[in-house]
């Protein structure tokens, strides 16, 4: 099949007649790309594939999405802000949990609940950025969320000792419905809130300004 058959540049906002035929293969193919995939597409690559805009992806899959899961498909494109993946139609989700049958929910600490949050609206941060705003120690929770995909390593910051920055990834998006931080509600802070200490150590007094350096040789 030619590829010039899926352009879909051409193709008017305001026109209902937009080739459909195209559309359907454009559809067709985005859905073989993500099963074949078996994890995120960039929306940059899909861009490489079709050779059309952001806008023109972003737009389109938004309709493939609505499409399938008006005709009740069990597979639909999420999107985030960067990438695209398959995920089950949430209609379908007490079918899905009586065949994989899972293990008892594994629900998360204040502790990594409130180390996440610093991360989320800070990135990217280091353990002292984090400590600072906690008050106690992180190690225990950054250790966690890394292990559960929900933070990643972002590079050392270029200060002295050279620590360690962290920041989200897409499964954190995923994991809260979020498409992107934008996305994130605004943050109420409270000075009287209290600081959860589940996993996580109280910092010593003056402590706390040597965590970076320390991080330096623990990463």
């Amino acid at each position: 099949m030619n590829t010039e058959t899926v352009k879909i540049s051409n193709c008017s906002e305001n026109e209902e007649t937009c080739d459909a035929g195209k559309i359907g293969v454009f559809f067709g193919i985005v859905e073989a790309l993500l099963y074949v995939s078996g994890e995120p597409v960039s929306i940059t690559e899909l861009q490489r594939v079709f050779d059309i805009s952001a806008p023109e992806i972003r737009k389109s899959i938004s309709q493939m999405a609505e499409e399938m899961k008006k005709a009740g498909r069990g597979m639909i494109p999420y999107m985030t802000e960067d990438t695209v993946q398959f995920v089950t139609n949430s209609e379908y989700n007490e079918w899905v949990v009586k065949l994989l049958s899972p293990p008892e929910e594994r629900t998360m600490s204040d502790s990594l609940l409130e180390t996440l949050s610093v991360i989320a609206y800070r990135q990217p941060v280091t353990r002292a950025d984090i400590e600072s705003v906690r008050g106690v120690r992180c190690e225990y929770s950054v250790t966690q969320l890394l292990k559960q995909g929900l933070i990643v390593e972002l590079g050392r910051k270029d200060c002295i000792g050279r620590p360690m920055q962290f920041g989200t990834t897409d499964a954190f998006l995923r994991k809260f419905g979020l498409s992107s931080l934008r996305d994130l509600p605004p943050l109420p802070i409270r000075e009287d809130d209290e600081i959860s200490q589940t996993g996580d150590r109280e910092l010593p007094a003056n402590t706390s300004s040597q965590a970076d350096s320390a991080d330096n040789g623990g990463e």
